[in-house]
């Protein structure tokens, strides 16, 4: 298992990043979350989960120890893969996710792309307990880039979540009518997922 990769940051999207461990550039796949919280750091440390399929073993990276322990409580969930917890991680920050499985608010699980009503039931029925128990999860939210971001990365990262091109575009000229040019990557891609 690699626990964690330190090194130089060489390339950086909304899903995924590229970093340089001592000449070996490792491709991390990240969430929303994790990417306002790299900016435009050089140096970089990420907390990493590697996941080995039978065919591909692919490293998921985290800002920080609490995401990667809800990553890992999210798989834990049947029925949950790792692009499905990258989802849920992207849409809400950890948090704000562990406070609505304790409060068992089933509604707002069910607003993020991919969770219905038998999963947003399971995730609370198998998680909640732990996660009351589980104090040491608080991390600080809100933390929002300083940066604006092309309507282009925004869809590069939906296509990547899995929407479709066309119905991404609808969803991102949608969310730019009403909210202009001045919203982040982050928020861009999270209320384009609301309404896709």
């Amino acid at each position: 298992m690699i626990a964690y990769l330190k090194g130089k940051l060489v390339h950086k999207d909304p899903t995924h990043l590229v970093i340089d461990v001592n000449g070996i550039g490792y491709q991390v796949q990240i969430s929303l979350n994790t990417f306002s919280q790299v900016k435009d750091a050089e140096d970089i440390r990420l907390s990493t989960y590697l996941h080995v399929r039978e065919d591909a073993q692919i490293l998921f990276g985290f800002g920080s120890e609490q995401e990667k322990q809800m990553f890992q409580n999210l798989i834990s969930v049947n029925g949950i893969g790792p692009s499905t917890a990258m989802v849920v991680l992207s849409y809400m920050p950890p948090a704000e996710l562990r406070a609505a499985i304790v409060r068992e608010d089933a509604a707002t699980l069910q607003s993020i792309k991919g969770i219905g009503g038998k999963t947003a039931q399971r995730l609370i029925l198998e998680l909640k307990d732990k996660l009351r128990k589980d104090s040491s999860d608080e991390i600080n939210s809100g933390v929002t880039p300083s940066y604006n971001k092309t309507k282009q990365e925004a869809l590069t990262a939906l296509m990547t979540l899995g929407i479709a091109r066309a119905a991404a575009e609808k969803s991102l000229d949608s969310v730019l009518k009403k909210s202009g040019n001045s919203l982040t990557l982050e928020d861009l891609v999270k209320q384009a997922l609301k309404n896709a």
